[in-house]
């Protein structure tokens, strides 16, 4: 029985392509931040300010404490490849802000009546060996009965409070560097519509971003962002805006996995890709660049590369940081 069923088929949307839209997301945080600090340990370092990827607070010994959760519903049919999926995606976090995980608690919903709970293990062990990939710890975690699959991991790590890759500290005149091809999401769209398989879609969304992460810091970067569920354009959006810079991409320079652009013409664009792209609209110069260009560079990514505020070997350069003119992104 568990060979047969789809699991994507019991979730309205599929990984980081079912967030909350970010324009609403910003409406809801926004009395959230600023305030006075509260009387604990520590100094925050990085909070709901600017919407980085992860909370930073700095302790002892020249050390900060890196914390994040993630989760989402099936990505993919496979549940031990979701469960790889959704840990390579919550520890991203972790990356994505210069640190290293420590110690991951799951976090699991689950359909009980529904689903074997056989299932459920295979999505666990999933996250497991991805964790222990990363050398990260996961000591329990927590678990409700819910009528959509749900997986993820709250991830907590440690980082130099002194070399930490932030969303605002992107300067003028540096080039910016992608990890990881984009055009997952059109894949999954079409792996959720058609049971099609992409193993070279799960490949990159296992892979850890771990290695780019210490490659960014050993290049000098101190500004960076992971590229998930807001999309390419989305994501370097709110990092030009939290710099005070202006983001110019070159379409042509931007990598993509083999079959994304078929998928595209086939019209396999979540829903979560195009509220990404109307997000931007308004922050956006495109000049002559088509509306499928644009939507491929919104896709929404599940557990996609770090955008690097700097050259980083090995990796393509897809454009630049200039200073502040008019919008914050200009695709040329």
């Amino acid at each position: 029985m568990t060979q047969t069923l789809r699991l994507t088929g019991y979730a309205h949307g599929g990984g980081c392509a079912c967030k909350i839209p970010p324009g609403e997301l910003e409406a809801v945080v926004a009395g959230l931040t600023g305030g006075s600090a509260p009387d604990g340990p520590g100094e925050l370092l990085v909070g709901l300010d600017d919407g980085d990827d992860a909370a930073v607070v700095s302790i002892a010994n020249g050390m900060a404490v890196v914390a994040t959760a993630d989760f989402f519903t099936p990505v993919v049919d496979d549940a031990y490849d979701w469960g790889r999926i959704a840990a390579a995606n919550a520890l991203s976090d972790v990356y994505a802000m210069g640190g290293r995980p420590v110690v991951a608690v799951n976090l699991l919903a689950w359909p009980r009546e529904v689903l074997p709970m056989e299932l459920a293990a295979e999505v666990l062990r999933g996250g497991l060996d991805i964790a222990r990939e990363a050398r990260c710890h996961v000591a329990g975690g927590h678990s409700v009965d819910d009528p959509e699959p749900k997986y993820g991991m709250a991830v907590t790590g440690l980082a130099d409070p002194d070399r930490l890759l932030r969303n605002d500290r992107g300067r003028p005149g540096v080039p910016l560097t992608l990890t990881k091809p984009l055009g997952i999401g059109v894949l999954n769209s079409r792996h959720k519509a058609t049971g099609e398989p992409f193993p070279h879609a799960v490949a990159a969304m296992t892979t850890l971003n771990r290695d780019a992460s210490e490659a960014a810091l050993a290049a000098g970067a101190v500004c960076a962002t992971d590229v998930t569920g807001f999309g390419l354009l989305g994501h370097l959006h709110k990092l030009a805006r939290a710099s005070g810079v202006t983001a110019v991409v070159s379409a042509a320079a931007v990598p993509y996995l083999d079959g994304a652009r078929a998928a595209l013409a086939d019209g396999f664009v979540s829903g979560g890709t195009r509220r990404n792209l109307d997000w931007v609209r308004p922050h956006l110069d495109s000049g002559s660049v088509g509306e499928d260009e644009l939507l491929l560079l919104a896709d929404a990514q599940t557990s996609g590369g770090l955008l690097v505020a700097g050259e980083v070997p090995g990796y393509p350069v897809i454009g630049e940081l200039v200073a502040a003119a008019g919008p914050t992104l200009r695709v040329i």
